[in-house]
């Protein structure tokens, strides 16, 4: 309760101070902008990431500088949230689990085998209710510029999964989402949320055995060097939501803001393109390297492990809201 109460205050204050924070633009230079983020610049989040820095900058010119701070370099992250909320950030791209104490209709994108491919993505994000969901934390003083994909999550682990049973027991590591604990112990294994950072560590020393994340991340951050068994199960999306502290977002000069929206929306259709041959290729240096066997599952073999993650739709439906489901489910068609 006293953790949710200082969240809390901390927004209230972030959209209080709306006037101090028109200071970001110095007299005697440009606006700073503040973009941390927790992965590998080689990634689809970190790719977007110095994209974002090149056009704003060229664009830009003199009145926006922007700072690019990858790997967990200046907040890991279980900070990046409130450190946006302070201000001491302006951009951050959070995976959908982040969001969960400011927005519960966002535990949407956590649930298992919700969205058969990323054209079905990419058809409910860009539709309205897809985009309402970016407002949908503005009065908590998160403001959302656009959707960023990372692709489908995989299963690694240090057994081979090839039915939902051989995951019994197995310590995952898992993201802070309520979803995703459940999703695993629909499984009979055992969620241990943690920060992306310790990760590689965790996995190396025992510590979990097994984690889900698409192959950009799996492959960037060495993850299949100590993970001997990958399972491309694409049950779950890991996608992005580049956001902005609110008041600094509305403190900015209209023409700023207005060419700021505009470049997010250039580079996320960029990131989006990239985000799949970027996967696709990270496959391909795990299967070169020889340290992972990939198991490719057969449709039937898939439905099972759709039917035994199904546990976290029915648990969270009514929180996340039904008419939300169906519009994703939707996009399938």
């Amino acid at each position: 309760m006293f953790k949710l109460t200082v969240r809390a205050l901390v927004c209230l204050l972030s959209i209080a101070l709306a006037g101090p924070l028109r200071a970001g633009e110095a007299i005697d230079g440009p606006i700073v902008i503040k973009f941390s983020h927790v992965v590998a610049e080689h990634t689809p989040k970190g790719q977007g990431a110095l994209l974002f820095k090149t056009l704003v900058e060229e664009r830009l010119p003199g009145r926006v500088k922007v700072e690019v701070y990858p790997n967990s370099s200046l907040f890991g992250e279980d900070e990046e949230m409130e450190a946006l909320l302070r201000g001491d950030v302006q951009l951050i791209a959070p995976s959908m689990g982040n969001f969960e104490p400011y927005s519960k209709s966002i535990k949407l994108f956590d649930l298992p085998f919700l969205f058969n491919d990323m054209a079905a993505v990419d058809r409910f994000q860009s539709g309205p209710v897809g985009r309402s969901l970016l407002r949908s934390m503005k009065w908590q003083g998160i403001t959302g510029l656009a959707y960023w994909h990372n692709g489908m999550k995989q299963l690694s682990a240090n057994r081979p999964l090839r039915e939902p049973d051989d995951a019994r027991g197995l310590k995952f590591r898992v993201q802070t989402s309520q979803v995703l604990e459940e999703q695993f112990r629909a499984l009979h294994a055992k969620p241990r949320p943690m920060s992306f950072a310790k990760v590689y560590q965790s996995l190396s020393s025992g510590v979990v055995d097994g984690a889900e994340n698409p192959y950009s991340n799996i492959y960037s951050q060495k993850m299949h060097e100590v993970q001997p068994y990958i399972t491309e199960t694409n049950h779950g999306l890991l996608d992005y939501m580049l956001i902005t502290n609110t008041a600094f977002w509305n403190s900015l000069p209209d023409d700023v803001r207005d060419e700021l929206l505009k470049i997010s929306t250039e580079v996320s259709v960029e990131v989006n393109r990239q985000a799949e041959a970027l996967n696709q290729e990270a496959k391909q240096h795990i299967l070169d390297a020889g340290t992972s066997e990939i198991i490719e599952l057969t449709p039937e073999e898939r439905d099972r492990w759709r039917e035994a993650m199904k546990p976290a739709w029915k648990k969270f439906e009514s929180e996340i809201g039904t008419y939300l489901i169906k519009a994703a489910q939707t996009a399938n068609r």
